[in-house]
């Protein structure tokens, strides 16, 4: 049986265009997969708490045998969080782009999971290389909305898209070894009809992207176009 972890980053409850999407994939996937098991963490609900200095001194100077009881309690969360990460065999990362990055509370999220001898390794005998993922097998699919357009490779906003790059230059210390799946909305705030073309495209692509992530070798019934970016 499969295992979804589902981040929702999105600050809005309702009018939300990334829960949407999220809802719309995951109503698909339980049609083909119906016995996989889906973890929701909502962290524009409860945010991760930022590392802090303690935090810092514990994880790099400390080892794990030796620390204090206000220590464990520190760095519960992150354990919490790392532990989440470890059962799962997708990740949907479901995010807005907010000032052309990401919402603080993923950022939040990264800085809590990301964490030596948990999810990466730090050896200076590598050179200069010196860190190695410790998790793998998993798979990333992100979906996003962005308030304009034009943020794709060789396009006039490519150079302030700090949200898709951003996760998957991390996306190897969440155990994800190849390209992320993107599926994105784009326009919001201009409403118009490139909006609402964007907007459906996303749709009939999360329907393809389903069917090629839970029957890979069927024939594609859908209208969609499989057309979910790699990243």
């Amino acid at each position: 049986m499969k295992t979804i972890l589902e981040l929702q980053c999105s600050a809005r409850k309702t009018r939300s265009i990334t829960r949407e999407l999220s809802a719309f994939f995951l109503q698909e996937w339980s049609k083909r997969q119906p016995k996989t098991r889906i973890i929701c963490r909502d962290l524009s609900n409860t945010p991760p708490p930022f590392v802090t200095e303690e935090w810092i001194a514990t994880v790099f100077g400390v080892e794990e045998a030796d620390y204090t009881q206000v220590q464990k309690e520190l760095l519960a969360p992150s354990d919490e969080l790392i532990g989440e990460l470890a059962t799962v065999d997708l990740i949907l990362m479901v995010t807005p782009m907010y000032n052309y990055g990401m919402p603080a509370a993923l950022k939040a999220w990264f800085d809590q999971v990301i964490r030596v001898n948990k999810t990466f390794s730090f050896d200076l005998a590598r050179g200069n290389q010196p860190i190695e993922p410790i998790l793998s097998g998993k798979t990333l699919v992100i979906l996003s909305s962005r308030g304009e357009g034009d943020f794709g490779l060789g396009e006039v906003n490519e150079s302030m898209n700090h949200l898709e790059t951003h996760i998957s230059s991390c996306r190897h210390f969440l155990g994800v070894e190849s390209e992320p799946y993107l599926v994105h909305v784009d326009y919001q705030e201009f409403g118009d009809t490139r909006f609402r073309a964007s907007k459906e495209q996303a749709f009939r692509d999360i329907e393809a992207l389903v069917f090629q992530l839970t029957d890979p070798n069927g024939h594609n019934p859908t209208s969609g176009t499989g057309n979910a970016e790699h990243i």
